[in-house]
């Protein structure tokens, strides 16, 4: 039995939208409320916000154009609203290289997002094909 990394803290649920407004709305009724303010982020082509007040807490994300186009295309064109699980970090090369050791794939390097005050974020693909986000913890 391998035990959780230590270093790793549970942060979010990604989830795709074609709208997040719309989609606020729809999980209001389970006690879900916006937390901040939403946010755009032009490097990831990705305008966003955070969901609280209910467990997990949700990041609904929508593509600043088409949805047929950008980072959240291949799950939007399969109706896939789960996106990815975020993780903080306080070693962001060190957690990528200890899931990389579990046969994951780093799909976006390092790279700072506006959701986290200019904090290095990354992404990878576990081999059951889950989407992976670690964020550097301030």
């Amino acid at each position: 039995m391998t035990l959780a990394d230590p270093d790793l803290e549970f942060h979010h649920v990604g989830v795709a939208c074609t709208d997040i407004h719309a989609e606020a709305a729809r999980l209001a009724p389970l006690g879900y409320a916006v937390e901040g303010r939403p946010f755009v982020d032009e490097r990831q082509g990705v305008r966003g916000m955070f969901l609280g007040g209910q467990s997990p807490r949700l990041e609904l994300l929508e593509s600043l154009g088409s949805p047929d186009v950008g980072l959240l295309s291949p799950w939007l064109k399969e109706d896939t609203k789960l996106y990815h699980l975020s993780y903080l970090t306080h070693n962001l090369p060190q957690a990528i290289e200890r899931i990389r050791a579990a046969r994951a794939k780093l799909v976006v390097e390092p790279v700072p997002a506006v959701a986290f005050g200019g904090r290095d974020i990354a992404f990878l693909m576990l081999p059951n094909r889950i989407l992976i986000e670690l964020i550097q913890a301030e």
